[in-house]
């Protein structure tokens, strides 16, 4: 059905959208447009560490910094995206303008990962490796800035759609919303992996990452379509000032005000904010002291995500190293993700219905700041068991030929038989046996980098640099790879021994040893990400929730920067010890933010901000009453212009807000 005849909407006139059981049309492309976005969000980001590690050829260590980096930028740019959608653009053309980088990314990604490109000489391996690393640095650049510029808009763009009067229907709406996200993150991480473990390729195949970047590439193109498509039907509100620039405005000419009255003559004033009373009006300098208050308490909560986004990072390199056959099927090292929203699916109904209620019958006082408390320790729990797990892989690796014990190596990749001239000697290869030259006179080397670790499924680079040969008596160290066992040889060029050194077992530790960790890390996040969204919420004056979200967003931002700054400056041999290390900040942070919430008290942001709203003529200031009453007169002028859309996005807020971190 559709409503007839046209509304004012923020001043102009738009027709309604048509309605379906009392739901507007347009708030399905929207939920379809979320879904297809996530999916290609947390498709691209699971075998993102894989990518740079095997493909890229880049160190464990150079792989995490650059991956949390990029989930840096996605949880910095959000700030952008807000005010230009709410200053400049309207959320309808920003949510537009940045799906179209945003696909962009996420196309020059998958063809960043197309071998065939720079294979020149057809051996499987890029040639031109520089070419791939700057065309996957630009997509994800263009990425971080799509997804984090779309994320404050999406949500409240499909709170717009509602009118007054769907209030029930609107609360449905984000719940239907959330399931949207969990679902597309859900299905990604478990399809996108496989995708991966496919084989691709012209000339050779090789793990088609193209294939997995691609189909995100593919579902963001959908989701872009989808939401033009829509264009019709929304509802789009003209911008109307961000309210985030405004705060900082109001902290700086506060900051400025003060160091211009640093003199004894001037009277000191109760609260630092306060010297911003000669421009601003006290009900905002009061609302900006109550968000500074949360702020305050923001600042040991970085450390939190700084754990918790290495399940993408350390947790998948680490699950490399395991053994992933489950019987009825073999799970895949990026796969293990999926670990966490489906532990999420089942600990959020269970802590709702089951263990806060119980805790509030045992007339304990677990309030939220204690919550979170409790979600950090939780984490730091879950690294320690990662180390524990580490522990144990480190005692199944096999101790690798260091570069002076060998001067160079060669992996035969190729799928046949090659045969290498020694002198007058041949020197068969079978396909990934490798050939290590050693010795202080050698002149006969095919040149490798060292072996440090075992191949993936045997898909180690190749080099073939051939040096002059001579007939001299040579040891060479062979590794042969025959469906995931490696075999360790000594062999002579001029003789027929072949001498097994050392023989590398498949992982034998199993991958089932990494659920403790992903249980104790998801059981921390509900405890900690969920409540502390809740809290922030009830503690935010009702028209400053969106600097909150803001402020929130930065610390899931600044602890990935935490793991860059680590992972940099720490010089640890050993995985586990790095495990620990963050462990241990986490709990001396933890016990930073006890204290911190023991000595925090509870506001009423309603009942301040009526206060001020009481207020009788007779106690404002002389120039809050000119604000006052010019502030009267302009909204007397354009209450039948701006009426609806003040009590819709009031009505809208608080759902907006549950999703927007998740999101």
């Amino acid at each position: 059905s559709a409503d007839k005849g046209e509304k004012k909407h923020k001043g102009k006139s738009v027709s309604p959208s048509a309605t379906i059981l009392g739901y507007p049309i347009s708030i399905f492309f929207i939920v379809v447009n979320e879904f297809c976005e996530r999916f290609s969000y947390y498709g691209m980001r699971a075998v993102l560490v894989l990518y740079f590690k095997y493909f890229l050829q880049w160190d464990d260590d150079f792989a995490t910094t650059i991956y949390h980096t990029f989930v840096a930028l996605c949880y910095l740019t959000p700030i952008l995206g807000a005010i230009v959608a709410d200053s400049w653009l309207g959320k309808f053309k920003t949510i537009v303008y940045l799906s179209l980088v945003y696909t962009l990314g996420q196309i020059i990604m998958a063809i960043s990962a197309i071998h065939d490109i720079t294979d020149h000489n057809k051996d499987g391996t890029p040639d031109d490796m520089t070419l791939h690393i700057a065309l996957s640095m630009v997509g994800l650049l263009l990425i971080a800035l799509g997804t984090g510029g779309i994320k404050p808009c999406v949500a409240a763009f499909g709170g717009d759609q509602f009118e007054d009067h769907q209030e029930k229907q609107r609360s449905t709406f984000f719940s239907i919303f959330y399931l949207s996200i969990n679902a597309g993150s859900l299905l990604s991480t478990i399809i996108t992996p496989i995708l991966r473990a496919q084989e691709c390729g012209i000339h050779k195949k090789m793990q088609c990452y193209p294939l997995a970047f691609g189909v995100p590439a593919a579902l963001m193109v959908v989701a872009l379509i989808v939401f033009i498509v829509g264009s019709g039907m929304y509802n789009k509100t003209a911008p109307q000032g961000n309210i985030i620039v405004k705060v900082c405005r109001c902290i700086g000419f506060a900051i400025k005000n003060r160091s211009r009255h640093r003199s004894s003559q001037h009277p000191k004033r109760e609260h630092w904010m306060d010297w911003a009373d000669e421009k601003y009006d006290k009900l905002l300098i009061a609302q900006v002291k109550m968000v500074l208050k949360v702020l305050f308490l923001y600042i040991p909560l970085p450390m939190f995500w700084a754990l918790f986004d290495q399940q993408g990072s350390r947790w998948t390199l680490q699950a490399t190293t395991l053994n992933g056959n489950f019987g009825f099927m073999t799970i895949q090292p990026d796969q293990m993700q999926t670990v966490n929203p489906i532990l999420i699916l089942v600990l959020v109904p269970i802590m709702d219905s089951v263990i806060y209620p119980l805790i509030a019958k045992c007339k304990l006082n677990f309030s939220p700041l204690k919550r979170m408390t409790v979600g950090m320790f939780l984490a730091a729990l879950a690294f320690i068991a990662a180390a524990l797990v580490q522990i144990q892989i480190d005692g199944t690796l096999p101790t690798f030929p260091s570069s002076s014990e060998s001067q160079a190596k060669f992996i035969n990749m190729v799928d046949r038989k090659l045969d290498i001239k020694a002198g007058i000697n041949d020197v068969p290869l079978e396909p990934y046996m490798v050939l290590q030259c050693g010795g202080s006179n050698v002149s006969f080397c095919l040149q490798f980098e060292d072996i440090v670790s075992k191949p993936e499924q045997g898909a180690n680079a190749i080099r073939q640099n051939f040096y002059s040969i001579s007939p001299e008596y040579e040891e060479v160290t062979i590794l042969i790879y025959v469906k995931d066992i490696y075999v360790l040889l000594k062999r002579y060029l001029y003789g027929s021994n072949i001498q097994p050194v050392m023989d590398m077992s498949p992982n034998t530790v199993h991958m089932a040893w990494q659920i403790p960790q992903y249980f104790l890390m998801t059981a921390g996040e509900v405890v900690f990400s969920v409540t502390g969204l809740e809290f922030s919420y009830s503690q935010a004056p009702s028209n400053m929730k969106s600097v909150l979200q803001a402020g929130w967003l930065l610390t899931v931002a600044v602890g990935n920067i935490i793991v860059l700054i680590i992972s940099e400056a720490a010089t640890l041999d050993d995985q586990w010890a790095e495990y620990i290390l963050f462990a241990s900040l986490l709990v001396l942070v933890c016990i930073i933010f006890a204290v911190m919430a023991y000595f925090y008290t509870y506001m009423d942001p309603a009942k301040i901000e009526a206060q001020f709203a009481e207020r009788k003529p007779e106690e404002l200031e002389p120039d809050e009453k000119d604000r006052k009453k010019s502030l009267e007169m302009t909204k007397k002028d354009a209450v039948e212009n701006h009426k609806e859309d003040r009590r819709s996005s009031r009505g809208s807020s608080s759902d907006e807000e549950e999703v927007q971190t998740k999101i």
